[in-house]
């Protein structure tokens, strides 16, 4: 597959690598850069290899993100990129499938509940939950009861279903007025509700971005990583990555990368490197790329 004719020209990606702001992030960056076979780099999809959209179903990665992932992925043990969607669906939407050079590509969807790897093209996939189901068939009904479901509207994951008020007129106090009664459909049926970037998923329990990083960072027994996020589903993977730094007698090393977003201060707080978006994170792994 050739290149993307929409990439970043070469002359338009910086050359020099930006320095972490604090000293566990320059510290996971230099053992990177002096074991990338060792290290695992990890991505969220949507916010961060992808613009936000007013419709989910219109994100495509970034212009340059796929040319920069090509560059990338020979180099370190493997990248994995971890999102709520669908494996199958950021696979499509990132354009990953059938691309020369990403044979150390995963894809970790549904918060690593589903698994698609670059090497065999399949995703591996658990049985739904049943109270997805059930949430499916009462989630209309309950956005009927309140005013502020006008403007909002229901997106299908399979084995996850999301609610998003960024259309609705006041989308924050959308947002808010529906996160208790969202909370209290899925508890009757065993599910849970992970708040995001104006949008409230109805989701099984026990996966999470962490858990799905932490396991496969102890599977490929990296030496080091880096995550990328922007959301506030991300914290668990930055709280996994803390964790990881603690472990054993010298820790693993790990770089917090924040997709700027001034909607989730959280992220950018605990971040050890600020980047501008979805375009500076593809420019930032092009960097990477070029020193490793």
């Amino acid at each position: 597959m050739g290149s993307n004719p929409h990439a970043p020209a070469p002359s338009e990606i910086p050359s020099e690598l930006p320095t972490p702001a604090t000293p566990p992030g320059r510290e996971a960056l230099a053992a990177i850069l002096a074991r990338p076979d060792r290290a695992v780099v990890a991505l969220d999809f949507d916010g961060t290899l992808a613009d936000i959209v007013p419709d989910p179903d219109q994100a495509r990665a970034h212009p340059g993100a796929v040319d920069a992932l090509v560059a990338l992925a020979p180099k370190v043990a493997s990248i994995a990129v971890i999102t709520g969607r669908p494996a199958g669906v950021a696979v499509r939407y990132g354009g990953f499938a059938g691309v020369r050079g990403l044979d150390h590509l995963v894809v970790l969807g549904h918060y690593g509940a589903e698994r698609w790897d670059a090497v065999s093209g399949t995703v591996h996939a658990p049985a739904p939950h049943p109270g997805v189901a059930a949430v499916r068939a009462e989630l209309p009904g309950v956005l009927d009861r309140f005013d502020s479901w006008h403007g909002t509207w229901i997106e299908e994951k399979g084995q996850a279903l999301a609610v998003h008020t960024r259309r609705a007129a006041d989308p924050s106090a959308a947002f808010e007025a529906l996160r208790e009664p969202l909370g209290e459909l899925a508890a009757r049926h065993g599910l849970i509700v992970e708040p995001g970037r104006l949008v409230l998923e109805l989701r099984p329990p026990g996966m999470d971005k962490g858990v799905a990083l932490a396991q496969y960072v102890r599977e490929m027994d990296a030496e080091s990583v880096l995550y990328a996020g922007d959301d506030l589903g991300d914290l668990a993977a930055y709280a996994a990555v803390e964790k990881l730094r603690t472990e054993g007698p010298d820790g693993i090393p790990g770089l917090l990368v924040c997709s700027g977003s001034a909607e989730v201060p959280d992220l950018a707080e605990r971040a050890d490197l600020l980047l501008n978006g979805p375009k500076g994170v593809v420019d930032f792994l092009s960097v990477l790329a070029q020193h490793l």
